[in-house]
């Protein structure tokens, strides 16, 4: 088959939008098809090639480091009657995916969207809620256009329907076990962080953003610092809050941003993952932090109420419970073997979480809507 993805966001972008279409990028040409990539170029320099189409962009408001693609549906119709794909997968709701949305209708080929951001949450954060309803309808209006629209939870898909979004489909995530493993534990690196064997790194590692909700995450590190005077807070990652978090707490250890096994390797030398969130279509840093063998405190939502089992494998706090988060997190710092136990545990019950077992997934959804065209032929699993 010959698809086509179509995305604002790719790495060297760290964000879970760019990582997780990558991966199913991968797992398309792994299962041996024919897969066109649309994208911004990054910079005036980037030189086409690669079987990537790289299309104008520029850069996001209010989200420094990300860019968005302009319209470009009159290329991207004369590239697709050339070159027409079976099916494309747009995963942005930008300019650029509207554009591609436009091409492909206009030339009858089916579209499978892709629901990674919650725009309409993000309208909050950033002060703009009254915007809010616009976000979720613009939001609908485009993903009703497409045959499915790929959710990472069975919760979403159920809220997106009652929202009056048309096809939700859920496609599960995956999670790399071999590259996000507790075997990845570093002592040089925790003794860097003034952490010994017995001592305590707290971590939260994600997008440094207001939609974050990361005061909530210093205000729990500070009341189980109380408690755990040894214990150190990691962060890990970067964006628009950084430099006031760091001004206001110096004593914190800031890394920066981390990839590929470096990032694992950080997962791994932690002992207790705060995620304090409330903006997520899911969250693939808890399967990482649970895949690494770390207790998680987050709220129960997106990722953690698919797959972090409230004490077993860390704490699924209430949604706005933030006294029963911080209370979590305290306890889960002087509970050091039941925090040891509760890492195997979330390593276990993530394991079964395949990359390719999702990427099978994926192109069962893109079969189905390229052969009947104007309804997602949904794989039994997905159901």
């Amino acid at each position: 088959m010959r698809y086509a993805i179509v995305t604002e966001t790719w790495p060297p972008e760290v964000n879970g939008v760019a990582l997780t279409v990558q991966e199913l990028e991968r797992g398309l040409r792994a299962r041996g098809h024919d897969v066109a990539l649309v994208r911004p170029r990054r910079h005036r320099g980037e030189q086409p090639g690669d079987g990537v189409v790289r299309t104008a962009g520029a850069s996001l408001p209010l989200y420094a480091g990300l860019r968005f693609g302009l319209p470009c549906a009159g290329r991207l119709r004369r590239l697709w009657r050339r070159q027409r794909p079976d099916a494309i997968y747009i995963a942005t709701e930008g300019p650029l995916g509207w554009s591609a949305m436009r091409a492909a209708k206009s030339l009858g080929i089916p579209v499978a969207s892709g629901f990674h951001t919650r725009f309409d949450h993000y309208m909050r954060d950033y002060g703009l809620a009254w915007m809010q309803p616009l976000a979720l309808a613009w939001m609908r209006r485009f993903h009703n256009r497409a045959a499915a629209t790929l959710v990472p939870t069975r919760e979403l898909a159920a809220e997106l329907a009652r929202l009056g979004f048309r096809r939700p489909v859920h496609l599960p995530r995956a999670v790399d076990t071999r590259r996000f493993d507790p075997a990845h534990r570093d002592p040089e690196l925790r003794a860097r962080w003034g952490v010994g064997p017995d001592g305590l790194a707290v971590a939260y590692i994600g997008r440094v953003a207001p939609e974050k909700n990361l005061d909530l995450a210093v205000r729990a590190f500070r009341a189980l610092q109380v408690l755990r005077p040894d214990a150190r807070f990691i962060w890990v990652g970067d964006g628009p809050a950084l430099a006031s978090i760091r001004a206001a707490n110096p004593d914190f250890i800031y890394c920066g941003t981390r990839r590929g096994d470096d990032l694992a390797r950080h997962f791994a030398s932690v002992d207790l993952f705060l995620f304090p969130s409330l903006s997520e279509t899911f969250g693939n840093v808890t399967i990482e932090a649970m895949s690494s063998g770390v207790a998680t405190v987050a709220y129960r939502y997106g990722a953690a109420a698919e797959h972090l089992k409230h004490g077993a494998h860390g704490a699924a706090v209430a949604r706005h419970d933030e006294a029963g988060f911080i209370d979590a997190a305290c306890r889960l710092s002087l509970e050091d073997a039941s925090r040891r136990w509760m890492g195997a545990n979330a390593r276990l019950a993530v394991q079964p979480l395949r990359p390719a077992q999702v990427a099978a997934d994926f192109d069962a959804v893109l079969e189905g809507i390229a052969r009947r065209g104007n309804h997602a032929d949904v794989h039994p699993a997905l159901a």
